[in-house]
């Protein structure tokens, strides 16, 4: 439990850094430092998706190992100057698909279509899903909220699942998804998801606040308060960020293993700890890139 505060605690100063360096920072420069983040996420998380599959070919795994390098700054780069990013994630992903299908034919043998089928996985859960925390990153309105938002939704859900299941999961012991992970309960769930809600809530009076100090207010167009638009938002997020959660947990349990890797003393792998982000992204852009203006 130490180690697992402590890594929260340096998650918690890392994460307020980076918003402070993408507030303050001019010209999307300052959001370079979530890029490298996403970036991180994506190769490390990628070494730890084909390090618990396993059966995957050294050659499928340099393949699959070097898309999701190039992902994360190849959308950045192309978006910051043509805004075309997602064209160009869309163009890399063919030619590394029709390079893993080749692999199948002039490879074959130690390449396998089952290998080919687990570095798919891997290029969509962990390259092109850090795309979209790149995406909500440079969204060209509201992408500070947007990113807090996405933060803290996750963040409050886990929180608010873990209290609200350790103090009332014995007296209401539904079990949520009993054959991937024994101890998650619906009562612990429903605490995640208020959780998620205030903790959207909580980014919207942030922003709202940083917002003043800078001159730099949040465009919105809808009908509803913001922070009614922000706690309905946070909703969505907790129940994708639980449902990622428990995928995760349907992988290891596939493959045998308690945690995806060790890099985050308490909580295990890259993926252990950014499951909910990466399944969460989508929503979180769709969001603030449609709904929210």
């Amino acid at each position: 439990m130490k180690s697992r505060i402590l890594t929260g605690v340096v998650y918690v100063v890392a994460f307020i850094a980076l918003v402070a360096l993408k507030w303050l920072v001019p010209g999307g420069w300052g959001a370079l430092g979530f890029d490298a983040v996403f970036c991180a996420i994506a190769v490390i998380g990628c070494l730890e998706f084909l390090k618990a599959f396993g059966g995957v070919s050294y050659i499928q795994k340099v393949f699959t190992i070097a898309f999701c390098a190039v992902s994360v700054p190849l959308y950045v780069s192309v978006q910051l100057t043509t805004s075309e990013g997602f064209l160009a994630i869309a163009c890399c992903a063919c030619i590394y698909a029709f390079a893993l299908a080749s692999l199948n034919v002039f490879h074959h043998g130690e390449s396998t279509v089952k290998g080919t089928a687990i570095c798919f996985f891997a290029m969509l859960y962990c390259g092109v899903l850090s795309c979209m925390l790149s995406a909500v990153n440079h969204i060209e309105e509201n992408s500070t909220a947007a990113i807090i938002t996405l933060f803290l939704a996750c963040m409050f859900t886990d929180g608010g699942a873990f209290i609200i299941g350790s103090l009332l999961g014995h007296r209401v012991p539904f079990k949520l998804a009993p054959k991937l992970s024994p101890k998650k309960t619906v009562i612990g769930a429903v605490g995640g998801i208020v959780g998620g809600m205030l903790g959207a809530i909580a980014a919207y009076f942030i922003d709202f606040g940083l917002g003043k100090v800078f001159d730099t207010p949040l465009v919105y167009s809808g009908n509803l308060h913001p922070a009614v638009t922000f706690m309905f938002i946070g909703l969505v997020i907790s129940v994708l960020a639980q449902i990622g959660d428990l995928f995760e947990s349907a992988i290891k349990r596939e493959c045998g293993i308690k945690d995806m890797g060790k890099l985050l003393p308490g909580h295990g792998g890259i993926l252990d700890r950014f499951d909910s982000l990466l399944f969460s992204s989508v929503i979180a852009l769709f969001a603030f890139g449609i709904i929210i203006i």
